[in-house]
């Protein structure tokens, strides 16, 4: 290998979505507006659920906590995004692109298993409402939150360890709006296979355990509704569990999303 190629970089660019520059006008307005939206609904939420006694319980306390996640997530990658755009700038450091995959990695774990912890909640309302609060104690979900953080900061920092020890070539233009860990692997000119094994292994452990975790919860929630003789017992159920739904939907088609774009723009 080539001794130029083992030197640390100090740059990435950032494609974004459009190399174009009578488009950036048009991709900031909407992004600025949706960022606006989310962190200040979210910062109302939190406020609505601290600020009101009747809201402290388990499922607001979970939601606040989705929330503040939300609000850093989104902070993760949109504002440098806008300052791009903003700047005709595609330059990120290569400190910056690492703290940025650091946090986005993070939150977005976070929001996963806040979302299977939410699902667990609604189990335990549904199912055995009788025992709803012996079990849902705030120290067992202040313990939820705890761990959550716990396995997500160390998987943050694993990732960024196993990132910071490759080296980057000349190429180093990063087809997405921010430093997406996959395609920072891709530029990479030293030995990747250690770095693919841990974060398909720890992605799939990390996303097959939300969603069994979530659809687990969700067929006993199912089964124990149709057992209700009650309508309006059923309609009070389903509501509850309408809005984790939404979110949980939400959630996922956007990661979705986030990656097929990321695809797409890779391979044209």
């Amino acid at each position: 290998m080539e001794p130029e190629n083992l030197t640390r970089v100090s740059e990435f660019l950032l494609l974004g979505f459009s190399e174009e520059p009578e488009l950036q006008p048009l991709i900031f307005g909407p992004f600025l507006s949706m960022y606006l939206v989310t962190v200040l609904g979210n910062l109302l939420l939190i406020l609505a659920v601290s600020s009101d006694p009747h809201l402290h319980t388990p499922m607001y306390f979970f939601l606040s906590n989705l929330s503040f996640v939300d609000i850093c997530f989104t902070s993760t990658a949109i504002p440098k995004m806008l300052v791009n755009i903003r700047m005709l700038s595609k330059v990120i450091t290569y400190e910056g692109c690492i703290t940025q995959m650091y946090f986005f990695t993070l939150f977005a774990g976070l929001d996963v298993y806040l979302l299977t912890v939410m699902a667990y909640d609604r189990f335990v309302a549904i199912c055995h409402p009788l025992h709803y609060m012996v079990t849902m104690h705030p120290w067992l979900c202040g313990l939820l939150v705890l761990v959550s953080w716990i396995i997500c900061v160390f998987i943050s920092l694993l990732y960024s360890l196993l990132v910071l020890k490759l080296s980057f070539s000349t190429d180093l233009e990063i087809p997405h709006f921010f430093c997406e860990i996959n395609l920072m692997i891709q530029l990479a000119c030293s030995g990747t296979f250690l770095n693919n094994l841990v974060m398909y292994f720890v992605t799939v452990l990390l996303v097959s355990g939300s969603l069994a975790g979530i659809l687990y919860s969700y067929s006993k929630i199912v089964s124990s509704i149709c057992a209700m003789s009650s309508a309006q017992g059923k309609y009070k159920a389903i509501s509850t569990c309408a809005s984790h739904l939404l979110v949980v939907s939400l959630f996922y088609c956007t990661i979705l999303a986030v990656y097929l774009s990321s695809a797409v723009t890779h391979s044209s």
